[in-house]
């Protein structure tokens, strides 16, 4: 599970400047942009798991197929997990920054 995590969380030990929110938004908008790549990976795994089942003169290619199949379904799992992972973390610091403002 160690593939699948992030670095360590951020704990801001001081007010959080506009250069700071400025990076969470870049990393939240590059968060997005890379679940849509694992979807898009996850299509073209899928589309070209379709094809080959469509192959009548080529039986050995189900085999292929149903790895296809199997690598689009593992590809978007892990592709909405690391979003919600990284999600969470940003929403964690985004909420301790705040805290952070209001107690000074």
């Amino acid at each position: 599970m160690k593939l699948l995590r992030f670095g360590r969380d951020f704990e801001p030990d001081k007010q959080v400047i506009l250069r700071d929110y400025l990076a969470i938004e870049r990393t939240r908008l590059a968060n997005e942009r890379t679940l849509l790549s694992y979807i898009r990976s996850s299509l073209y795994l899928l589309l070209g798991g379709i094809a080959f089942f469509q192959l009548k003169g080529f039986p050995n290619f189900k085999y292929l197929a149903v790895v296809s199949l199997v690598f689009s379904g593992i590809f978007f799992v892990i592709g909405v997990y690391r979003f919600t992972l990284l999600k969470k973390s940003l929403k964690r610091l985004y909420y301790k920054s705040e805290e952070l403002e209001s107690n000074e």
